[in-house]
């Protein structure tokens, strides 16, 4: 079961969010969060890139920035720029992307779950960078942004959603940069909760499908707190943490697509006569072509674009991991032929999300920066959650979830 609780949301004035929110701390860099505070003092970039406050090239790991993170957060709610709701709430937050609305619950989920599996990972997670959530959810107490999970579609949740979905919402606004439509509502009523509370525990598992170190981070720090309280009971708040809970069905997931710097020492001629073995290869011309199906590929090279359709026998269909396109690429094309094993920590190669398009690949490979490009189909909520059941961990690189969760419309306090 999933044990999920609504919370005292610490939330900006109706009139104050579009001034406060912000895109998530780990989609873009210091200079850029810089650039998007400007002078703005109520940018939530303060709280989750307080190393804007300091002199450029400070360091976001310094000790001195986390302190400022905890600095800013209390000055935003002294300044009633983040003010706490008096009571305990659920919340629904919508967002819209190119005409497509996902609704998800923003829910507190229980560390234990996440300690036991119920609350089950897909990727790896590397400890120099839970580390650093870690401090950052210590020095403030608080899950300042929220995870994102999902949950197997469920028709009650469903219909009370959308019930609130018809009323006016707490927050409605387009977001900078992104353009996607942001939408939050406040669950007040008693009822609506102990259903919402009751259809969580009917579900074996909830699955993180943005935000892996956020959630490691979180369940460590509860973990620590529990073992420095000896009167310690299970239902204090640091036990749970701030996720935003969408169906399953509702979630788009794009592709994310590999630009590489060189072709290990090949022609042209050579990669694509190596690549026949495993694949049948076409020239699609100078068009941009996108793969139509899982298990083809679209390879960029000299300004032409080719279909690649993996052949019968280079996977295994019965294997959630071997069967995915990530799996298929990264042995037969990165690992055998460009020799690029480790996608973490080689140089030679880049990622790039869906949504910057296919024509992001062409540019990075025309401007002469990159040598090729491999677009990727996308993959499915149900590949990951089939994995996940599996306990198998996806390659790296293999999800690029939009819209992102936007951050500062609701904080969670650990006490």
């Amino acid at each position: 079961m999933a044990i999920v609780k609504p919370f005292k949301g610490i939330r900006p004035p109706k009139e104050l969010v579009e001034q406060v929110e912000s895109r998530p701390y780990d989609v873009l860099d210091s200079e850029e969060a810089r650039a998007e505070a400007g002078d703005n003092e109520k940018s939530l970039y303060h709280i989750i890139k307080p190393e804007i406050d300091f002199p450029i090239g400070t360091s976001e790991y310094d000790p001195r920035v986390y302190e400022k993170a905890a600095e800013n957060f209390q000055k935003f709610q002294d300044k009633g720029w983040l003010v706490q709701d008096d009571k305990e709430h659920y919340y629904i937050y919508a967002q819209t992307m190119q005409g497509k609305t996902q609704y998800g619950l923003v829910v507190c989920a229980h560390t234990d779950d996440y300690q036991k599996g119920n609350i089950k990972k897909h990727e790896l997670t590397r400890r120099d960078k839970e580390e650093d959530r870690m401090k950052h959810v210590r020095v403030n107490n608080a899950n300042i942004e929220p995870v994102f999970f999902a949950y197997p579609d469920n028709k009650v949740l469903d219909e009370l959603i959308m019930r609130y979905a018809k009323t006016a919402p707490e927050y409605d606004f387009i977001a900078p940069i992104d353009g996607f439509r942001h939408q939050f509502w406040i669950i007040n009523d008693a009822k609506d909760m102990e259903t919402i509370t009751q259809e969580f525990s009917k579900m074996p598992s909830l699955y993180i499908a943005d935000g892996h170190h956020r959630s490691a981070a979180a369940a460590l720090v509860g973990q620590e707190k529990q073992q420095q309280n000896p009167n310690h009971k299970g239902d204090e708040e640091y036990n749970y943490f701030m996720a935003v809970c969408f169906q399953a069905s509702q979630l788009t997931i794009l592709d994310y697509n590999r630009v590489v710097k060189d072709l290990n020492g090949l022609s042209s001629e050579e990669f694509l006569q190596k690549l026949q073995k495993d694949f049948v290869v076409t020239d699609k011309g100078t068009d941009i072509y996108k793969p139509q199906q899982l298990h083809e590929f679209s390879l960029y090279l000299d300004e032409h674009w080719y279909s690649l359709v993996a052949k019968e026998g280079t996977y295994n269909p019965n294997d959630p991991i071997g069967v995915l396109d990530v799996d298929i690429s990264s042995r037969l094309i990165l690992d055998e032929i460009l020799n690029i094993g480790d996608l973490r920590s080689s140089k030679r190669i880049d990622f790039v999300g869906g949504l910057r398009g296919l024509g992001e690949l062409k540019r990075r490979v025309d401007s002469g920066e990159m040598r090729a490009a491999l677009a990727l189909y996308p993959v499915t909520m149900k590949q990951i959650m089939d994995i996940a059941d599996s306990g198998k961990i996806m390659p790296p690189k293999a999800t690029w979830f939009e819209p992102k969760l936007r951050s500062g419309l609701v904080i969670h306090k650990l006490s």
